[in-house]
């Protein structure tokens, strides 16, 4: 009987010490870069499973044809304030997958600003319209070693385009999309 009571005893405590805590992180920096730009960001806890990321970077465009001399290729920076709820964290710590650096799978409401400030182009006298767009995504992040990781997203949404900034008639509203697939490194 005493026997049987200490083996239980040990294999309680051996669970208890390999559990991890089903929460982001207090705040992770990390640098991610995918076909069309690359972005430096910072999420911070809000919630046990909520992280609120904010995101500067660089959104990226390529055009050409047949109405073009060369194919064209431009960088604009873009600001990204975007609330996620990893939904399953719980779920990857207890089937003991690691949960670091927000490792798991995420529903956001993603708000990005495209302002008007520069742009860095192969073009000469080539400029964007501000626009502004929120977009809920569906995505998952996954680390590979410590620091390396891989994130994937897709979304509708609404954007809104400051077109009379740019000398048109009205502001324009459309249908917006988000598809992602970055690797990053978190510091």
């Amino acid at each position: 009987m005493r026997k049987t009571f200490m083996t239980l005893i040990f294999c309680g405590l051996t669970f208890i010490t390999n559990a991890q805590d089903a929460s982001v992180e207090k705040s992770t920096y990390g640098i991610q870069t995918g076909f069309l730009g690359i972005w430096v960001h910072n999420e911070s806890e809000l919630a046990s499973s909520i992280a609120l990321r904010t995101e500067i970077g660089f959104d990226s465009g390529i055009w050409g044809g047949d109405f073009y001399d060369k194919t064209g290729f431009l960088m604009t920076p873009v600001i990204t304030v975007e609330p996620r709820w990893y939904y399953n964290l719980k779920k990857r710590a207890i089937k003991s997958r690691k949960i670091e650096g927000n490792s798991g799978n995420f529903v956001s409401l993603k708000t990005s600003y495209h302002p008007d400030w520069f742009v860095i182009s192969n073009t000469a006298n080539v400029s964007v319209i501000s626009d502004i767009s929120i977009i809920p995504t569906w995505g998952i992040r996954r680390n590979i070693g410590r620091h390396f990781n891989y994130e994937a997203g897709i979304g509708i949404g609404y954007r809104y385009i400051f077109a009379k900034q740019a000398g048109f008639l009205e502001n324009e509203s459309e249908a917006a999309a988000n598809l992602h697939l970055r690797i990053g490194y978190r510091f």
